[in-house]
């Protein structure tokens, strides 16, 4: 057919959406919900195939999800749902029209048809369709009064606290200071072996256009090695190097004060493993031991050049990949969808209590409230904001100061710390309105065409989350 000589070709016509013939020639017919449509011809970019999508939560129903089309982020709307039609049923004559616009749009229809006359094919005044999905509502954010006191102080005490990233080794606790990780990545499925390298070298492992090396935890620590699906990549700063060290797992991001973190005992610093164990970090009271590693107590200077010389001669890894600046994010799941958070604005990783206080008439979407090191802290359930469903399991808490003001964020997991170069970031699509545009930018960071939705903090908490912990943090500084 016409149509996909076009997807082939990939070429785009000219013309804004709804442009073109108001007639039946130069139109595109398609079929939605079984009934025959015509689109403008000039409108349309190219056909395609049904891409991966990356749901936006709370987004007007009609958008489905945004793809990664060539490097470019394209909405994809359901045609069906713009003009009120039932949905499509998954079909294989399925396909995406790539259609004109600021920004381009992909519309999903049930079939295409042929290029040129349709005969008794009703035509689509898109402009007018999208103007109704996606008016603005044009009301207010109420800004939030910021009290004085306890909240500032709480903010200050946990900007002067030290930042660990924690991970799982052989069922135990582990941390590298935040400042020594550059991000925390999943373990590629192919990894290249180098001869001669020895027990705790794995090989090296594309990474950001370069050579990345990866050494065993188990190893360099003396645990019996084992296989992981969950395996990370905590990618570490070593002098002008970067090395990548495979863990079992992530387990969180702490901010602990220095008094919780004590010298390991001499006689423990003799060993091998214990070597490279700098300090001992106690928590829950003492119930609970982080073994924090020194990156520089890792390997011996000889090791490091080694190491250098694994990755490509001229390839010195200086964070980026020569690909520009690059900004780190905290990546947090919910259900089956994944959502980043700026690594500046996360005090912390916690785990999930399980019980909560329960606050009254607050919104349903707060949990309740824990007892985070004497402080009250309020826990904002977004998986019911996302429209995530019901949690798994306890999960973690992520807890973000905003503005001056602390809450937590009830996730089902945060698993990676990942650094993104600015080429791999782009605006989060106009058409996300309202609630939806919480998310400010999406990175193309996924292999497969997926992408991770990047969520603004400050948009996160809307005027009544706001009013809602104003009001809580007043009440605190009122008490004796």
């Amino acid at each position: 057919m016409a149509a996909h000589a076009m997807a082939a070709s990939g070429e785009a016509s000219a013309g804004p959406a709804g442009a073109g013939t108001t007639g039946t020639d130069g139109v595109l017919a398609v079929t939605v919900a079984g009934e025959f449509f015509a689109l403008p011809a000039a409108a349309v970019r190219e056909v395609l195939r049904p891409l991966p999508l990356t749901r936006v939560p709370q987004a007007p129903p009609a958008l489905l999800g945004l793809a990664n089309l060539r490097g470019r982020v394209l909405p994809v709307l359901s045609l069906a749902g713009l003009m009120g039609l039932r949905a499509e049923e998954a079909s294989p004559a399925a396909r995406v029209v790539v259609v004109e616009g600021l920004p381009a749009l992909g519309l999903l229809v049930g079939r295409v048809g042929r290029l040129g006359p349709a005969e008794g094919a009703r035509p689509v005044d898109l402009p007018a369709l999208l103007g109704r999905a996606f008016v603005r509502s044009g009301v207010p954010v109420r800004g939030a009064v910021i009290p004085a006191g306890p909240v500032q102080e709480m903010a200050a005490e946990a900007a002067e606290r030290l930042a660990l990233v924690a991970f799982g080794i052989a069922g135990q606790d582990f941390a590298l200071p935040l400042d020594a990780v550059a991000e925390v990545v999943r373990l590629p499925a192919a990894v290249t072996a180098l001869p001669r390298a020895g027990e705790a070298m794995l090989g090296v492992v594309a990474h950001r256009g370069g050579l990345l090396p990866v050494v065993s935890a188990h190893a360099l620590l003396g645990f019996p090695a084992t296989e992981t699906r969950s395996a990370r990549v905590v990618v570490t700063r070593l002098g002008a190097h970067r090395l990548g060290l495979v863990v079992d797992r992530m387990k969180a991001i702490l901010r602990v004060p220095e008094a919780a973190i004590e010298p390991v005992p001499p006689l423990l610093s003799r060993g091998l493993g214990e070597a490279r164990v700098a300090a001992i970090l106690r928590m829950e009271g003492g119930r609970r031991l982080v073994s924090v590693l020194s990156p520089a107590g890792l390997f011996d200077e000889a090791t490091v050049a080694r190491l250098g010389a694994a990755a490509t001669e001229g390839e010195a890894m200086d964070g980026d990949g020569g690909a520009g600046a690059v900004e780190r994010f905290v990546i947090f799941r919910l259900g089956e969808e994944h959502y980043g958070l700026p690594i500046a604005a996360v005090d912390e990783v916690v785990r999930h209590p399980g019980a909560l206080t329960r606050i009254p008439h607050a919104p349903d979407f707060v949990e309740g409230a824990m007892n985070l090191r004497g402080a009250v802290l309020p826990v904002i359930d977004q998986r019911r904001r996302f429209g995530a469903g019901e949690a798994g399991g306890r999960g973690r808490i992520v807890v973000v100061t905003v503005d001056g003001l602390r809450a937590g964020f009830a996730v089902d997991a945060a698993s990676e710390v990942l650094a993104v170069t600015a080429a791999e970031l782009s605006p989060a699509p106009e058409l996300a309105e309202g609630r939806a545009r919480v998310f400010d930018r999406v990175a193309r960071v996924e292999r497969g065409g997926r992408m991770i939705l990047l969520v603004d903090p400050r948009a996160l908490l809307d005027a009544a989350e706001r009013d809602l912990l104003a009001a809580m943090s007043a009440r605190a500084a009122e008490r004796p």
